[in-house]
Parts: C-alpha cells; structure tokens; sequence
C-alpha cells in the first residue's frame, strides 16, 4: 500500500475503545437508524456502527453512494415528512436523530421545517415503531446569549435571547425530545462543540480557504477559550449515550449533555492548528469585536433586504462566536455515559494533516 493510501485510510482507523462500544451496542440492537447520514458526524456515527455489526439505515435528502457502499441501506427523503421517515425507520431498534439544518443564514421557515418538525417527525414515528431508545444532536449553541461561556454545565438554562435561526430553532427541539423521554421510549440530546477532523465539508475547508486568500481574521483584542471535538469523540458519544439509555432507569434518559474533547484552547490556536495543517502561515490579524458585530449587523440588513440566500460574510452569531469564551464542564457526559475523548486534539490534528496531504496527491 502507498504513503497515500496508508494515510487516506488512518483517517478512518477506529480507536480500540470507540471499536470496542459499538461492537458492546451491536450486542444490544440489530438495526438502527441515522436521520443526516450523509453529514459529518452522521457519516462517522455510520462507520462506528457498521464495523461494531451493526445494521445501519441512512436518511438523507440527497445520494450518498459512498455511504452505500460502506454498507448503509439508504433513504433519500425529507426528515419532517412522516411517510420517509416511517419507511427509513421500519424494523428499526435504536434511533439517532442527527439530522438539522445548520449553519447561520436562512429564512425562519426553513429552519423550523428541518429542525423543529423533523424532530417532531421522527419523535413521533419512534413511539409508533417501538423504537426502544432515541439519541438527539443538538448543540450548544441553545445556551448561547452572545456572553462568555466559561465552563459552563448543564444547568445553564436556554439563552435568552437568540442570535440567529439555527439556535432558536434547535433549542425548540431540544426541549420537545426532552419532555416526550418516557419508560417506553428514552431519550436524551448531546450538546457536542465545534466538531472537526478529516472529512470535513464545512469548518476546516472554510477556514483553510480564508487562509489562502487572507480574510482570515481574528475577532477580539483578547483570544477567548473554545472547546472542540474531534468528529469520532463525538460519533463515540453517541454510541455510548445509545447503550445508556438501553438500559433499565437509565440516569441520562431527559436529559442533555455537553460533549467536547476537553481541551479547551484559544480560537487563535484551533485556527493556526488547522491551518498549519495545510502547510499555511498563522493569523494575525485582529478586528475589534464592536467592528465585526456592527459589520454583521448591517451585512444581514444588506442580504436581507436583497433577499439574498448566500450567507455573508459576516453576521452577528458569528461576531459573537469568535470573540466569546466557549469552553464546558463535561463531567455529566463522563459520569453517565462514561465519555471519554480519546482522539487527543494532537492526535486529531496529525490526522487532518494526513488526510489533507493524501487528498492533495
């Protein structure tokens, strides 16, 4: 085998202790659902599960074939149409709702359709199928007021007041999974951080782009803590929340959950880490955090007011993002689910970098 091929495949490679919990779940359920099984997190939870012989079923708008070949059985639909989602879901366990619309630009509609009615969906075909357990990806962001969040844990409640769709919409849905968790059907949501690693489409390719064209810019006068997780952490926290709630009065059954790598490290390092990656030079540059949430605020006016649907360059969720402290107590995730990240953030990094390079030929 090639340098290149042996580093296109290590990216994939399993850790032992993530290989080890899905081989566990697979001798609990034999068929499972994954609603966004062709996103990031939605492909690596399908690969866990696959090689712990599980039998995985997909749910995605759009074709997959290389989810196919993995050994996905797919289904192309919409997650807030009920008849897809009975069809994806028959005979189903075990489900994982991962499936969201996300990002920062879009008109409200959009939002509540994917997120809000298709957990309302999905939530409702669980209880009709007897699936025994449901496990919801939500996100941090439903905290997220636009101040510091400084090893924040669980009993912070929902902001109040939210700077974009995506977070109001997700913390909607959040709640609505919570209140419905019974003895019949337990659920629980994980709250998993700024997720990256190989394969990405999003965070990483976008970061390197702005790299290379140098409208990479950092956004505060002071580098704010942020935590992250590497995308197999967060597949293993699924897994793991997965076999928790299968078991009998199950503690995490309503409840939600932080998930990060535990290693919280400024924006500035996160950025340079990932563009050194790619072999390009550091960020340096800085915008005053009032600049760059005033620049947000007049850009989503402009669009808005255009009524165009790219997202700008910048807004004021992403103003507030980069110059806030995001950083989380995730003891409640080690304690019930016994969460572990055991891809290190050097580990990850030497593994975007490989896979960076084989993908570069």
């Amino acid at each position: 085998m090639t340098t290149t091929a042996v580093a296109a495949a290590s990216r994939f490679a399993l850790h032992p202790k993530h290989l080890q919990a899905a081989t566990e779940l697979g001798n609990q359920v034999k068929r499972v659902l994954v609603t966004g099984a062709g996103g990031f997190l939605g492909k690596a939870l399908c690969r866990q599960l696959l090689q712990g012989g599980i039998q995985v079923v997909g749910l995605a708008r759009s074709d997959y074939p290389e989810l196919v070949a993995m050994g996905v059985e797919m289904n192309k639909g919409d997650v807030a149409d009920p008849a897809a989602v009975a069809k994806a879901m028959a005979g189903c366990e075990l489900v994982f709702h991962v499936a969201s619309k996300a990002g920062v630009w879009g008109s409200l509609d959009s939002y509540r359709s994917a997120n809000v009615d298709g957990a309302a969906a999905v939530l409702a075909c669980a209880a009709s199928h007897g699936v025994r357990a449901l496990v919801y990806t939500s996100t941090p962001s439903v905290t997220f007021d636009g101040e510091d969040e400084d090893g924040i844990d669980e009993s912070a409640p929902y902001a109040r007041r939210f700077l974009n769709h995506y977070a109001a919409t997700k913390a909607e849905a959040e709640a609505m999974v919570l209140a419905a968790s019974s003895p019949e059907l337990p659920v629980t949501a994980l709250r998993p951080h700024l997720i990256w690693g190989p394969d990405d489409a999003h965070l990483v390719p976008r970061v390197l782009e702005r790299g290379r064209s140098g409208k990479l810019k950092l956004v505060g006068a002071k580098d704010k803590l942020v935590d992250t997780i590497y995308v197999d952490n967060a597949a293993y926290g699924h897994v793991l929340a997965a076999q928790a709630l299968l078991k009998d009065n199950s503690p995490c059954a309503g409840k939600a959950y932080f998930l990060s790598n535990g290693e919280p490290v400024t924006m500035a390092e996160m950025l340079n880490r990932i563009l050194a990656c790619a072999n390009l030079p550091p960020v340096s540059k800085r915008v005053p955090a009032a600049v760059a949430y005033g620049v947000g605020a007049l850009l989503e006016g402009l669009y808005g007011l255009l009524g165009k649907r790219e997202e700008p360059l910048m807004t004021r969720f992403v103003a507030k993002q980069l110059s806030c402290s995001h950083y989380f107590d995730i003891s409640a995730a080690r304690r019930d689910l016994g969460y572990e990240a055991h891809i290190s953030l050097d580990e990850g990094m030497a593994r975007l970098k490989a896979s960076l390079k084989s993908l570069a030929g």
